[in-house]
Parts: C-alpha cells; structure tokens; sequence
C-alpha cells in the first residue's frame, strides 16, 4: 500500500513541479540567477519530502510550491517594469575584461579569481587573454567573451565597444555613456535628430557598432 502511494505520489509531483517551471517560463531553465537557483533547490526539497513522507498530507508541499510560484512570477513581472528591481533579483553583469585589459578590482568585488577566468575563457575556445577584447561576467555566473578582431580598424572612439544599452527602460545609461566617451547632450540631440523626444518611450537604446542606434519602443502597459 505504501509501495503505491509513493509512486503515486512521484508521478504526481513530476507532472506537477513541470507545470510549475513552464509557468516560471523558459528563462528558469536555460539560465539560473541566484534567485531561481535558490527557488528550485527549495521546490526540490519540498517534493522530496512529500513522497519520502507518505504518511504526511501532500497539500503541505503543494501549498509551498504554490508559494514559491506566485513569488517567482511575481518577481518576474516587477523585474520586467523596473530596472532597479531587476539589478536586486538578477544582479547586474560585470565588465571583467575591457578593451583587453583586466580589471582586478572588478575581480576582487565579485570573488572572481584568475582560475576561473582562465576556465572560463577556454570554455569558451580562448586560449590567450590577449586576444580578448571583452570578457563580461553574467549574473547566471557565465562568461561572455568578445574576442579582438584580427586587423584593427580606425573608427570613431568607442565604436569598437560591444553594444551598451545607453536607454533602458526610459531612463539614460550614464556609465554607458561615459564608457562610450559621450554625454546625456549628445545623446539626447542624435536621438532628436531621429525623432525621438520623449526618452521614455523608449525600452531599449544602443549604438551599434557602425555607427547606428537601434532603438526599441515601450509598449502600451
């Protein structure tokens, strides 16, 4: 009788717990923040702990997976509206390589030490950090890696950054900006010039590298 209450019990949680993670979306699976990480280790332990404890009502584990749920989404939708919510859940991307030298202060903030940097960038197929132009470490922990390209071009300063986000959400990216050796002015009179007055409208702005602003419009909330 026991036998089959926990197998019940295991093809029901199974079934349930991959309800759960759809509604979480996709973003839980291919790419865990520190929150979604702990989130799933908590849901984990809450279904184990109903099919290893048969003599205890499920409902309890079902009511802490349904908190963590609703937690989770709620979290997900006040990330999508706010930027400064987003940087607390998510955390914000760190900068570890820039323009091929390497910032050990920005190491030292987040723990980050040479093995795994060095990890890392073989991951991701470098085997020199010469030949890296951009290393920037996500809030999932992984390391994008934009490597130098192979004949230097002369450009306009900055033009050879990866793309920075100078608008988000409405509001300018003022370090963006100052990496890009650019001003709030000048950012405001090129967007003028292409029509856009009111920044807020404004979702997501960057310049790309030839030169060109791509530019995303907020949608009607």
């Amino acid at each position: 009788m026991e036998i089959g209450i926990i197998m019940f019990r295991t093809l029901f949680i199974y079934f349930i717990i991959i309800v759960v993670f759809r509604l979480m979306g996709k973003r839980e699976i291919g790419q865990l923040s520190i929150v979604d990480f702990v989130v799933s280790i908590m849901i984990a332990e809450m279904a184990v702990i109903s099919i290893e404890s048969p003599e205890k009502p499920m409902m309890h584990s079902l009511l802490g997976i349904g908190v963590l749920l609703v937690l989770q989404v709620f979290f997900a939708y006040v990330s999508l509206k706010s930027e400064k919510m987003r940087h607390i859940i998510d955390g914000k991307p760190s900068v570890i390589i820039d323009r091929g030298q390497i910032d050990e202060a920005q190491m030292k903030k987040q723990r980050y030490n040479f093995d795994d940097l060095l990890i890392q960038l073989r991951e991701n197929g470098v085997n020199k950090v010469s030949d890296v132009e951009f290393a920037i470490l996500e809030p999932t922990g992984r390391l994008s890696v934009i490597k130098k390209e192979e004949e230097e071009k002369e450009e306009d300063p900055g033009s050879n950054l990866f793309p920075l986000p100078l608008v988000l959400d409405g509001k300018i990216q003022g370090d963006h900006l100052e990496r890009l050796g650019k001003t709030e002015f000048w950012l405001r009179q090129e967007l003028k010039k292409l029509g856009f007055r009111d920044l807020k409208k404004i979702s997501f702005c960057s310049l790309e590298s030839d030169g060109i602003f791509f530019i995303d419009l907020r949608e009607n909330d």
